[in-house]
């Protein structure tokens, strides 16, 4: 929050208060106006450039960046402005200048006064005597109507402004004025008066300047006698028959209210009083308040304002509150005996003063102009309730003292319940104006700090939504006002509640910009006060970085200030109070949580008071505060329980009979009013199963109760009835169910042996297996994650048939080949199980992982690693590939550290090829993922993994010094290190399979680095025979076994391409007829033969094109395959096939003679390859006989 003080003579200043964050932290960070050189470069090149309309723009786009540097810190311009101000008008001045120079020279001029402020800027312009004939023709001279130039003329205007100050009579300038035929003289006063008039009318920028040329003008002492009232009349006449409902209306009626504003502000007392009556008699007729334009309502309180402080006399009220001393370091060393001493001095010369004012009458129209503030506090938008809330401070320090205090009611009147947000803002910037003036006495206070208190927790909910954020920035704003305007004496008796509001304001607010504005009003207290408790220390822990995070704020921030036995109570209250039952849930669940950490603080009255409090609430008929309740009720038992095992006692020592019986009720009376169905019961199912869980972890002695069944009733129907709720929900209630199921089967089901009861094991167990078998993909989603939380003691002797159960569930079948989600819940299930049961070589397949069940695990989860099934959300495989590689590695790292034997060589070896195919692959995220898994395997050294193919030179590959930094994600790190592993004959297959989807794929960032890294390897082994052979005998493998497969064979097809145009296969050009070139044609063929897919067919085309380099009778075969496909029935085919054979032709000339292929070339560039198949067979066939190459026959179909 950045508050500027504004100096009590009223001049209005802009409000920072709601500037972005990293603008406030950006600011003051330059120290001199190190462009100068270059921005007076610009400007004396401007006759250079003016006529190129190029160069025009890109010197006014460049002093543009350079100037709005300095938006921030203007004064840094203040050495160069009148340097910069004299080239530019020297252009303007010159006679020879032409029109688009002047016009250059004043944007310039424009954007030097946007930065710098008008005002300073237009000090330095030249006002004599002289200058005002000039400016006023050249102003004369504009074309209002031309839009392109309004910098020109809003300049002029401006320059008009400061030029007719001169201190002479107008009328002398009118001796020179000669008149033409027929034509009267006009005076030099009539000349700008009509200039100003015809600007106020207009609808740009120029509008603005002519205001502020009105108000120097007239009020003028000259100008004032001859023509004040006439231009008044005729001001109040256009006000009077404009109306706000047309545009041209609005334009109209902003001139006229901004020249009479800056007229009222500028002009004398005695000189606008007798108008001030009239003015705003006018005003009243306008209606601006019903106007739905907020600059016009915004001007209108503006007038307002200005024509109380008209009708009041000009002066300091005596009766306001003064603060003794503003020395931040006597603050801090406040001592009471000397506040006591200062307070009786500053009471009696108050009191002195007041018998000393003067008492006078206040007009009648004050009232009406305090009433229309009072309505403008209420607007719907700021900048009016600022701008009213700024004028009741002025005002009311014009008014007696007894006048004031009903001024003051009549604001607190805006803190009423039926009042809205608006009316709440605009009353806490009028308390913070009133308070920063003076003006709100100490006796007010007890009437305003319960006012400011509820301001700092207004939240109002609206629909989806809530309102009320702009209400708690503004009470912050008074309270960094007070602490600026009050003794620390007089806001002793408020320390305590206004330290503990703004805390929690800064901490458990829900918005970022209310936090950060009470943790600045919380520091300007501290500072200002001296008395706020512990302030150092909070302050140090949430400033205005820290406040930034808002879990941080919650549930770390929060338990410090906690710490401060003054604020552990509010805080714990306010939570309660305010925050459980909020109608966002994510600030909601927050709020448990920060009970749960501030519980140690303060157990004694979280127990007798706080739980006492929610648990009838967590029956109630509100359901976010039914929430928001049962969510705290769990979060506060756990840390109850926590702190009773701390302290070696049971649970039962901080919960009573009572508390027990009602957290026990809880389930009992949702159940029985049926709360757990439809919306509501989306919210209640995963806050009651987030209550068990909590209950079950605090071990309270429910065992053997019936409400255990009806807990597992609840879980169970939530895992049952996942495919009923909405997507939204699906994730949060499975997660819950199962967390819960784990807590209450580890708690209740365990009898006194240490086993489970039979009876509920069987039932329990073969209730989920035959979940399993769902035609719901969600039911059997939360049954696998149900299995796989189960305890040890209920899966014991049942270990086999939950494998079994969740191999159905991990394998693809015809009717469940969309059901992604439940083979990725089913292979994180497997891995749970596992880890669960342990293993032991030699046990029994029903209690262990054992020698007799370990390959069926590894195939299981080996097979989800080949699961590449994509529907309309994409490829949904990803998902059950990325809890593979989790569960192999959670799975291998369990049985290294138990059993090492049970891991064979072929399995170790199938995993890191497996892993190291998915790290090659082109989803950044699941290739991290692999990545990460993959180097976990390799530099695991509790023991290390065993039987890893090539694992030196695994590690030389990948450094273990780089294995936490390296970044998986990023394509220019991790191809050039996949690709080496081409290099290790187990991996190679694998990684090159990987590779082709990648280097073929459609991501261009993956492709370029993917690409590159495969020619880098292949260009390194491209001399050497034998590598070269391994290399292309292991990509025909790939082709061969993935020959249809479209997800790999089209990226293969277009990595074919590339590889063929980089010259990756000029070894095997020396041998005619080499084996490599024709299989690859071979497959080619196979895979294009009868395909209707036109990327396939153009990927085939070009890899056909760049097997023509292979010389011998391939050359025959691939040209006869290239002029099949001339007339293929798709026509976008037919053409795509004559442009590469144009292309590759003139790439390999040595295919034909020149002239044969000189008229080749010409067929092909000149036949329209749309038309008919039948004449362009002939075509076709005619260029078969010029090549040499076979006809194709067309085959008739059987009937």
């Amino acid at each position: 929050m950045v508050l500027n003080e504004v100096d009590d003579g009223g001049s209005e200043q802009e409000d920072n208060r709601f500037l972005e964050p990293d603008v406030i932290a950006k600011g003051n960070i330059l120290e001199s106006f190190t462009e100068s050189h270059e921005v007076q470069e610009l400007i004396n090149n401007l006759r250079l450039v003016y006529e190129d309309l190029t160069l025009r723009e890109t010197a006014l786009e460049k002093f543009k960046v350079i100037m709005d540097k300095y938006q921030e810190q203007p004064h840094l311009l203040d050495a160069h402005l009148e340097c910069m101000l004299n080239v530019l008008l020297d252009i303007v001045r010159d006679e020879a200048s032409p029109s688009s120079l002047i016009h250059l020279a004043f944007q310039f001029l424009y954007i030097i006064s946007k930065v710098r402020g008008c005002k300073t800027f237009l000090r330095l312009f030249p006002h004599e005597v002289v200058d005002v004939q000039p400016v006023l023709d050249m102003l004369v001279c504009q074309n209002p109507k031309d839009y392109m130039t309004w910098e020109t003329r809003y300049m002029l205007l401006l320059w008009l402004s400061v030029t007719c100050l001169i201190p002479f009579d107008l009328a002398r300038l009118d001796g020179n004025i000669s008149s033409l035929e027929g034509c009267p003289r006009v005076s030099t006063m009539d000349r700008i008066l009509t200039v100003a008039k015809s600007y106020l009318m207009v609808s740009d920028k120029p509008r603005d300047a002519a205001a502020v040329l009105v108000s120097k003008f007239i009020t003028r002492p000259d100008v004032k006698q001859k023509r004040m009232a006439d231009f008044l009349d005729w001001t109040l006449s256009t006000l009077s028959k404009s109306s706000f409902q047309t545009m041209e209306g609005a334009i109209v009626m902003d001139g006229m209210l901004q020249a009479l504003a800056q007229l009222f502000k500028h002009g004398k007392r005695e000189d606008c009083l007798p108008y001030a009556s009239t003015v705003l008699e006018c005003l009243d007729k306008c209606k601006l308040s019903e106007s739905n334009q907020t600059l016009l309502r915004k001007l209108g309180v503006k007038l307002v304002q200005r024509l109380g402080l008209t009708f009041l006399k000009p002066k300091v009220a005596k009766w306001r509150y003064q603060r003794g001393f503003r020395s931040l370091a006597a603050n801090l060393q406040f001592s009471t005996d000397g506040s006591c001493a200062q307070k009786t001095d500053d009471s009696v010369a108050v009191k002195k003063e007041e018998e000393e004012e003067e008492e006078y009458d206040i007009p009648g129209e004050v009232e009406n102009v305090v009433e229309q503030l009072l309505i403008g506090l209420k607007d719907k938008d700021t900048i009016v309730r600022w701008s009213a809330a700024k004028g009741i401070g002025r005002l009311t320090g014009r008014l007696p003292k007894e006048l004031a205090d009903e001024v003051v009611g009549s604001v607190l009147e805006c803190f009423s319940f039926h009042e809205t947000d608006s009316a709440w803002h605009g009353g806490c910037l009028a308390l913070a104006e009133l308070g920063r003036r003076g003006l709100l006495l100490p006796s007010r206070l007890p009437d305003v700090v319960p006012v400011i208190l509820k301001g700092l927790t207004y939240d109002e909910k609206r629909g989806a939504f809530s309102v009320g954020s702009n209400v708690r920035d503004s009470a912050c704003y008074v309270c960094w006002a007070f602490a600026r305007a009050y003794d620390p004496l007089e806001l002793r008796p408020f320390v305590k509640q206004i330290a503990s509001a703004l805390v929690i304001a800064a901490v458990f607010d829900r918005d970022i910009n209310c936090r950060r504005a009470a943790s600045a009003a919380f520091q300007e207290n501290v500072g200002r006060q001296g008395t706020f408790p512990h302030g150092i220390d909070i302050l140090t822990a949430a400033d205005y970085f820290a406040v930034g995070n808002r879990a941080n704020c919650f549930l770390n921030i929060s338990v410090y200030i906690a710490g401060f036995s003054e604020y552990t109570q509010p805080m714990i209250d306010h939570l309660v109070n305010m925050k459980i039952n909020h109608w966002d849930g994510v600030i909601r669940e927050l709020s448990t949580k920060a009970l749960h950490n501030l519980t140690p603080q303060a157990p004694e009255y979280i127990t007798n008071e706080v739980l006492l409090k929610l648990l009838p609430l967590t029956v109630g008929t509100d359901l976010h505060t039914r929430h928001g309740t049962i969510l705290a009720c769990a979060e506060i038992t756990h840390a109850l329980s926590k702190l009773a095992e701390e302290n070696k006692r049971s649970i039962t020592s901080y919960l009573d009979e009572k508390i027990l019986e009602g957290l026990k009720q809880i389930h009992l009376e949702l159940s029985r009013r049926q709360l757990y169905r439809g919306l509501g019961g989306e919210l209640m199912r995963p806050a009651v199963c987030t209550l068990i869980e909590k209950l079950s972890l605090s071990k309270v002695p429910f065992k053997e109760d019936p409400i255990i069944d009806g807990w597992q009733w609840l879980i169970n129907d939530s895992l049952q009835s996942l495919h009923l709720v909405s997507s939204n929900a699906r994730q949060q209630i499975k997660e819950s169910a199962v967390s819960a199921l784990a807590a209450l089967c580890n708690e209740y089901y365990c009898t006194g042996e240490g086993s489970a009861n039979p009876a509920q094991q069987d039932e329990l167990v073969k209730q989920y297996i035959s979940g399993l078998q769902s035609h719901e993909e969600m039911i059997r989603c939360g049954f696998s994650l149900a299995l796989g939380a189960l305890p040890k003691l209920l899966l014991k002797g049942k270990f086999q048939k939950v494998l079994e159960g969740l191999k159905r569930v991990t394998s693809i079948s015809p009717e469940t080949v969309s059901f992604a989600e439940s083979r990725r819940d089913g292979l994180k299930a497997i891995a749970k199980v596992c880890l669960t049961v342990g293993a032991k070589r030699e046990g029994s397949p029903t209690e262990y992982v054992c020698k007799n069940n370990i390959a069926q695990i590894y195939d299981m989860l080996l097979n989800g690693l080949n699961d590449y099934t994509t529907d309309s959300r994409g490829d949904v495989g990803a998902w059950v590939r990325e809890a593979a590689m989790t569960s192999l590695k959670e799975v291998t790292l369990l049985l290294t550290q138990t059993e090492p034997e049970l891991i064979d060589a072929d399995v170790t070896k199938q995993i890191m090829c497996c892993v190291a195919q998915q790290s090659a692959e082109k989803i950044d995220r699941f290739r991290a993922h692999a990545g990460s898994v993959f180097l976990t395997l390799l530099y695991f050294d509790n023991p290390p993994v065993p039987h890893i193919p090539h694992r030196e030179e695994l590690e030389r590959i990948f450094p273990r010094s780089e294995a936490i930094t390296f970044n998986w994600n990023a394509e220019s790190q991790a191809f050039p290190r996949i690709t080496q592993l081409l290099g290790l004959a187990s991996y190679r297959y694998h990684v090159l399979t990987g590779l082709t989807v990648s280097v073929g794929g459609l991501t261009e960032s993956t492709v370029r680095y993917s690409s590159q890294s495969m020619f880098d390897y292949l260009k390194s082994i491209q001399n050497d025979m034998d590598a070269m052979n391994i290399f292309c005998e292991t990509l025909l493998q790939v082709f061969e076994d993935n020959l249809l497969n479209d997800r790999v064979s089209v990226p293969l097809l277009k990595m074919l391409d590339q590889i063929l145009a980089n010259g990756c296969f000029d070894i095997f050009v020396a041998e005619e007829n080499h084996p490599f070139p024709m299989k690859l044609l071979k497959l080619c063929k196979e895979e294009s033969r009868k395909s209707k897919d036109v990327q396939k067919l153009r990927s085939s085309i070009a890899v056909f094109c760049g097997l023509i380099q292979f010389p011998g009778d391939m050359r025959k075969q691939v040209l006869f395959q290239l002029f099949l496909l001339l007339c293929h029935p798709f026509p976008v085919i037919r053409k795509t096939t004559a442009s590469q054979v144009y292309e590759m032709l003139i790439t390999y000339s040595d295919v034909a003679e020149p002239d044969v292929i000189e008229e080749v070339m010409t067929i092909l560039s000149d036949t329209n390859w749309d038309a008919d198949l039948s004449f362009l067979r002939k075509q076709r066939n005619y260029l078969c006989d010029l090549m040499k190459v076979p006809k194709p026959q067309l085959i008739s179909k059987n009937k």
